[in-house]
């Protein structure tokens, strides 16, 4: 395997901003992720129907982990400056519009994180969707995560 382009200029200026940090070891183990990942999917799935505010911000982390588990296997990951943030544009900017709707559950995580109203709600169907996309995600990371080098 060659280093890639795709995205390239991206993650050095993310690495330069101090976003994202390189890592070696342990630390890069992308399928640990992935695994993380669908348990964390698994547990969004039990809860949709009885707490779907719960379910919609444990499918939000599967999705996260997933990504995170890109980022890993590339010996990248996410620093406090750089944040969810980080994660999200590293993967989009890397992979494409395939993970366009971690953004988007991304910032709904943060409005019921951190609500303007306290009665903040998730509908069982929007819990359902979340559920869906973070699955696809998932997926899509199953698809990559093998065949990707070290930055």
């Amino acid at each position: 395997m060659t280093r890639w382009a795709r995205g390239e200029a991206d993650i050095e200026a993310m690495l330069a901003a101090n976003e994202l940090q390189q890592v070696r070891g342990d630390a890069t183990d992308g399928p640990g992720w992935l695994d993380k990942a669908a348990k964390t999917l698994s547990s969004a799935e039990e809860l949709a129907s009885t707490d779907p505010n719960s379910a919609y911000t444990l499918a939000y982390d599967a999705a996260r982990f997933a990504c995170a588990g890109l980022l890993a296997q590339q010996g990248l990951r996410a620093t406090s400056t750089g944040g969810h943030y980080a994660v999200q544009q590293a993967v989009i900017r890397r992979f494409g519009a395939t993970f366009e709707p971690y953004g988007t559950m991304r910032r709904r995580r943060n409005e019921l994180e951190y609500p303007q109203f306290p009665d903040e709600i998730v509908e069982p169907a929007e819990a359902a969707e979340a559920i869906t996309i973070a699955g696809s995600i998932i997926a899509a990371t199953g698809k990559l995560i093998d065949r990707l080098d070290v930055f």
